[in-house]
């Protein structure tokens, strides 16, 4: 495994991180508690030490299967949850609040969860355009002054959003989608972070899921699966003529990775990592297996021409999915990853 400065912390943390997000059960196709608690331990046996969930995963699930897990490795190990989105029994939907209220009694929650008296790093989950800012970040600092998180950062924030933020604490992270199929993030996002010293953690780091190698023209989605909507947070990597596609150029990736004896997943994590802001690339394990086969054949010193092969290869697929994006107006329009609401509440990562 290897190990990168965490943002502007003098943390290290692993190049890649668990993904908790399947975790939760009930928006990432069908994961069983007991592998995914053996899942997370043998992570943590393997190397990785950062370890990410939020409470909107499966209605607080997520985070608890991940404190279960990690007890025993509590003080060797960086926990990242996320607060700012709010259920709705009623409506069945979660929205977005980062009031101080929601954030302090949120936070309070996951740390019940999570069965732990710090959390590492505390993240807004989604931008929240009915509450000022200055509220949400001193909200944070009075929850870091109290020794309850650590460091703070954002999640799928935009440039201008960050801007705000940072008029008001350090940010540690800013946590966005970023893969060989979604580049959207070298926009501006990447530019910003760059400059303010704000790391980036990569989730979708395997186009979620398309880059595992484990799909086909065939596969399909149960109906509470999100990815059985076709709509990636605004890309169409699922959708007809898309998905055959893309599902080919994993193919063209495959080919050449066994030229140069690596996988498909190993190609995807290290062209994320040739970029020095990428703090760390999130991967949603769900069994001991994934993660001793993903971790053991991982070579993470793949030489620049390699990687200038892959990044040609995902050029031409990103233009591809791009071209496909839904720019239309979504329900709290923040910004151009904000998914629209399905029936059984947001699709929101």
């Amino acid at each position: 495994m290897k190990y990168r400065r965490f943002g502007n912390t003098e943390l290290e943390v692993s190049a890649v991180t668990f993904g908790g997000w399947p975790m939760g059960g009930t928006q990432y196709g069908h994961t069983e508690d007991d592998l995914t608690i053996k899942a997370v331990k043998q992570a943590a046996e393997l190397g990785i030490t950062c370890f990410d969930t939020a409470a909107a995963y499966g209605l607080g699930r997520s985070e608890i299967l991940m404190g279960k897990a990690l007890q025993k490795q509590r003080n060797e190990i960086i926990i990242v949850t996320k607060g700012g989105l709010t259920w709705d029994p009623n409506k069945r939907r979660i929205f977005r609040d980062s009031s101080s209220q929601a954030i302090i009694e949120g936070c309070n929650s996951s740390l019940k969860r999570l069965n732990t008296d710090y959390i590492d790093l505390y993240l807004i989950h989604w931008p929240d355009p009915t509450t000022p800012f200055e509220e949400t970040m001193n909200t944070l600092d009075k929850l870091r002054s109290e020794g309850k998180i650590r460091y703070i950062g954002v999640s799928n924030f935009m440039p201008s959003t960050m801007e705000d933020c940072l008029k008001h604490v350090d940010l540690t992270t800013n946590q966005v989608g970023y893969s060989l199929f979604e580049r959207r993030v070298e926009r501006d996002v990447k530019e910003f972070c760059e400059k303010h010293d704000v790391g980036i953690m990569a989730y979708g780091s395997l186009a979620h899921g398309m880059l595992a190698e484990k799909m086909n023209l065939k596969t399909q989605f149960v109906n509470w699966d999100w990815r059985s909507t076709k709509n990636v947070f605004g890309m169409p990597f699922f959708k007809p003529d898309y998905f055959e596609k893309n599902i080919s150029t994993v193919d063209t990736l495959n080919a050449l990775a066994q030229e140069h004896n690596v996988t498909v997943q190993n190609l995807a994590v290290s062209w994320l990592l040739n970029n020095q802001i990428v703090t760390t690339a999130l991967i949603g394990f769900r069994t001991p297996s994934e993660v001793k086969k993903t971790i053991s054949t991982m070579n993470f010193e793949l030489d620049a021409e390699l990687i200038e092969k892959v990044d040609k290869i995902s050029e031409d697929a990103y233009k591809f999915n791009v071209a496909g994006e839904d720019i239309s107006p979504a329900v709290g329009t923040w910004n151009p990853w904000d998914p629209k609401p399905s029936k059984f509440g947001s699709t929101s990562k």
